[in-house]
């Protein structure tokens, strides 16, 4: 078992920045890819960002277009989610998640996840 706590979400103006945080306890961490999904009120969950276990690979999705990046630190067993220019459309409940597969954003392919941090953004 691998328990994911993220941290770092709250209300910000647009065009600010918040930097998300999941921290993770129990399995070794390094041996999963971690991935970050948001679901939005009446919106299906979607994928934002991955990173593989060693942190060479990471991918996001288009409509992040250069604002967020994803990063790790295995030897504090944190991933982190850094997110520049938030506009309205990015306010959600954002999750992390822990997977053997490195480069999915198909979310069953994620074994474990956090119970998620609120992202408000105020036009």
């Amino acid at each position: 078992q691998v328990q994911l706590v993220e941290s770092g979400g709250g209300l910000v103006p647009a065009g600010g920045s918040l930097r998300l945080s999941c921290a993770a306890s129990g399995r070794t961490f390094t041996n999963y890819a971690v991935a970050w999904f948001r679901r939005a009120p009446g919106k299906q969950r979607e994928f934002v960002a991955g990173i593989s276990s060693d942190s060479g690979n990471t991918f996001y999705a288009t409509f992040v277009k250069g604002r967020f990046t994803i990063s790790r630190d295995n030897a504090k067993n944190t991933a982190y989610l850094q997110m520049n220019d938030l506009q309205p459309e990015d306010a959600a409940l954002y999750y992390c998640a822990a997977g053997r597969s490195s480069g999915s954003t198909w979310y069953k392919e994620y074994d474990y996840w956090g119970q998620g941090t609120q992202v408000t953004v105020s036009s």
